[in-house]
């Protein structure tokens, strides 16, 4: 935890490579101080085939998935980091946008919570 999925018109990679954009993100997220580094999870998928308003030419949006707990305050000037710096790596995209979504505590679930061993229901059990 935390997911950063973000998604692309395939022609954003001819202005920057997927590391490129990936790090930016990983960064923001690592300098937001909301989470440990290595929790941190940048996944990018780029699209050949996609369909965009008048004189629209591309995209990029990234999904931020977190656990709940996090202000909205928090939530907002993480989205905002994330834009401000995608846009100045990435000027010319058209639409250029993030959201952050949260994870319930309660109906979550991973590899370590079914660890019969981890009686405290650690998220990192074993890790």
């Amino acid at each position: 935890m935390p997911h950063f999925i973000i998604e692309c018109s395939q022609d954003v990679l001819w202005q920057r490579t997927s590391d490129e954009i990936m790090d930016a993100v990983f960064t923001v997220a690592e300098s937001a101080g909301l989470f440990a580094a290595n929790d941190i999870k940048v996944r990018l998928q780029p699209y050949q085939y996609y369909r965009l308003g008048k004189n629209k030419n591309n995209f990029l949006h990234v999904f931020g998935y977190i656990m709940e707990g996090r202000s909205t305050e928090q939530k907002a000037d993480l989205s905002i980091q994330i834009v401000t710096r995608l846009t100045a790596l990435l000027p010319d995209v058209s639409f250029l946008s993030v959201n952050i979504n949260e994870f319930e505590a309660a109906t979550y679930s991973n590899k370590a919570l079914i660890n019969p061993e981890n009686n405290d229901r650690d998220r990192h059990f074993g890790l």
